[in-house]
């Protein structure tokens, strides 16, 4: 079946530099258009697109007037703030520690992100590899691994990603941090070692990808999926992660370690070459790719549209987190 679905997303499509949630849903409806079915975006002023209508989303104004009626059914990636009439679905792209339930239609982008809310429902994300270019399986000539993320969010832990890298002899790409970080306080990263190339994107990013020999990823708060993951994986590199959230899903023994000790991510990653490079991408073209993606939304859809809810009540958190941080040893 055939349908006609508007994708409701905040930001501006599609995304050049970082922007996690827009990149995902620009593949979502790229896919669903190459599948034959119709897209409309209801998104931030200045999308352009040429393969689905495009309107503007206005923040300041209620949003249930601005959705469109000539769609079958209406796919948010933020849970909206008022009560929605039209058949719909809510993708929650993030984490919050209070007790706001979410629209009874919630789906979420791992099992763990699910169980957490006490949903019965994701979908992992996928992006479209043709869009990342060549890839590197042999081994890289560069010697260096990368971190991947805001560096500023103190969650991602780029000073664990220092220390593990460090104490493995490697030298380390942060890939989203500056070397002067304020918005921390005053934090100065004088190590010679760590490399400091900003919010790259485009073809700088996807070059650092490419030749990186592993990602090192020691996240302290529970991923609800985690891109930097498989977009490291598809250009071969094993990971080496904190077993939070839904890394565990994305990262299995043949393609990188999870711990949450340093010195144990340290000691894979100083044999690092133990892992299969081909591997490691061959998983990510199988698994996270934006077809397989789309393919389970539209399975969603069409169970809403048959009359079904997707969770037996409104998700919420099942339990609130006390901790600030999620346990580093390093």
């Amino acid at each position: 079946m055939l349908l006609h679905i508007c994708l409701v997303e905040r930001g501006v499509l599609p995304v050049n530099a970082y922007g996690g949630t827009e990149r995902v849903v620009w593949y979502l409806a790229r896919e669903l258009s190459r599948d034959g079915h119709r897209v409309t975006l209801l998104a931030g002023r200045g999308t352009q697109c040429d393969f689905a209508r495009v309107l503007p989303l206005n923040p300041d104004l209620p949003l249930a007037p601005q959705l469109p009626t000539d769609c079958d059914i209406i796919h948010f990636h933020f849970p909206p703030e008022e009560p929605i009439a039209l058949p719909h679905i809510v993708t929650n792209h993030g984490n919050r520690n209070d007790l706001r339930p979410f629209p009874l239609n919630t789906v979420f982008l791992s099992a763990n992100h699910a169980a957490r809310y006490g949903a019965q429902h994701f979908v992992h994300n996928g992006l479209d590899w043709d869009d990342y270019g060549k890839v590197q399986l042999e081994t890289p000539a560069e010697t260096y691994a990368h971190f991947l993320g805001n560096a500023a969010w103190r969650v991602k832990n780029v000073q664990g990603a220092i220390r593990v890298a460090r104490q493995a002899g490697k030298r380390l790409v942060v890939m989203g941090g500056n070397r002067l970080n304020l918005k921390m306080g005053f934090r100065f990263t004088a190590d010679p070692r760590v490399r400091f190339a900003g919010m790259v994107g485009g073809e700088k990013k996807l070059s650092l990808l490419r030749n990186s020999a592993a990602l090192v990823f020691p996240v302290r708060w529970h991923e609800p999926f985690g891109l930097a993951v498989i977009e490291s994986l598809y250009f071969g590199c094993p990971v080496f992660a904190t077993p939070y959230g839904a890394i565990p899903e994305l990262v299995d023994q043949e393609s990188g370690l999870l711990s949450n000790r340093a010195d144990e991510l340290a000691a894979g990653l100083r044999n690092v070459l133990n892992f299969d490079r081909r591997y490691c991408h061959q998983r990510a073209v199988d698994i996270f790719n934006a077809r397989r993606m789309m393919l389970d939304y539209v399975r969603l859809y069409e169970a809403v549209l048959d009359g079904a809810a997707l969770n037996t009540a409104a998700p919420v958190l099942q339990e609130q987190q006390q901790e600030k941080f999620l346990p580093w040893f390093g």
